[in-house]
């Protein structure tokens, strides 16, 4: 396995644990790919690779040598062996930086020393996926957003893509409000030829938008991954006294609000939308992970590998 790079935005993000866990991790994609490079996922072409895929009759021009003998012996005509063509895989992280991302619980794991906001954890996680992603020689490229979208990397497999992505989310930080479903619209039409889209974000927007710009991800033949990230107090509103509430998406607003008495309307409210995301990507046959910060990064991974390799058995 590599070395691990002496960078700044590698120490922060990549911490040596972290890192030693994604050499053992690989990615497959579940649908065929287009890619620039020969790689490990199946291409939507026909080529001349490993794995068999289907005979085609022989037209003047093919090369001899992919005549298959003995279907010629037993039908007296020549037909071509045709095989899967593997390919490089195209993926674009979308990362939440809106305000939200910035809550950091109480009951929220540790890194580096660190208790984590949800943005800090979904650094983590990209960080993660960019580096192993580029180990598959995959191309990989980021997008930013909160209310628009705020950084557009194009993906690349160069190695340097990692460094490039890594310092960008050092140096971003939670900003305005979110727009997830607007922003997700505009990144399906920027985003060139089917690929995998990996959201990283609390989804704090309306579900049944949120359902119709997954949904143009898939138009576009878009492989989606969702991480849906939010801290255990949001999923359980432990708070019992009367407090200030401060809003993270809208500079100096402040709720006087006694928890006892939203409790239950806040949870039955978290729980509908809960189970409206995992419902909608269902829906768009895109794999929905929920993620609760309290789990640290490195326990997320590789449950969710861990997962996914069973389900593809």
């Amino acid at each position: 396995m590599a070395e691990l790079p002496s960078n700044a935005s590698f120490a922060e993000l990549l911490p040596r644990d972290l890192f030693k866990t994604i050499g053992r991790l690989e990615f497959l994609a579940r649908s065929k790919k287009e890619g620039t490079v020969t790689g490990r996922h199946a291409s939507p072409h026909k080529g001349f690779s490993v794995e068999f895929a289907e005979h085609r009759q022989y037209v003047a021009g093919d090369d001899l040598r992919d005549l298959d003998w003995r279907v010629y012996g037993k039908s007296d005509r020549y037909y071509i062996k045709q095989y899967i063509e593997e390919t490089n895989m195209r993926v674009t992280l979308l990362v939440d930086a809106s305000g939200s991302m910035a809550y950091t619980g109480d009951e929220a794991s540790e890194l580096n020393g660190k208790r984590l906001s949800k943005f800090d954890y979904a650094r983590h996680l990209a960080a993660s996926l960019s580096y192993l992603f580029i180990k598959q020689q995959d191309a990989v490229g980021m997008v930013t957003f909160d209310d628009k979208v705020r950084t557009y990397l194009r993906p690349t497999a160069k190695p340097s893509q990692v460094r490039m992505i890594l310092d960008e989310l050092c140096k971003t930080e939670p900003g305005s409000d979110t727009r997830c479903a607007e922003t997700f619209h505009e990144i399906a039409e920027r985003i060139p030829s089917r690929g995998l889209v990996v959201i990283i974000s609390d989804l704090f927007d309306n579900a049944e938008a949120i359902k119709n710009a997954l949904h143009h991800f898939r138009y576009k033949f878009h492989e989606v991954l969702v991480f849906h990230l939010l801290a255990e107090e949001e999923l359980t509103f432990p708070f019992k006294k009367f407090d200030h509430f401060k809003c993270l998406e809208v500079d100096n607003m402040r709720l006087n609000i006694d928890p006892q008495t939203i409790r239950i309307q806040y949870l039955e409210r978290v729980r509908a939308h809960l189970k409206a995301m995992e419902l909608a990507c269902g829906q768009m046959e895109a794999e929905y992970v929920p993620v609760n910060t309290k789990t640290s990064v490195t326990d997320t991974l590789l449950g969710y590998f861990s997962q996914r390799k069973a389900g593809q058995r």
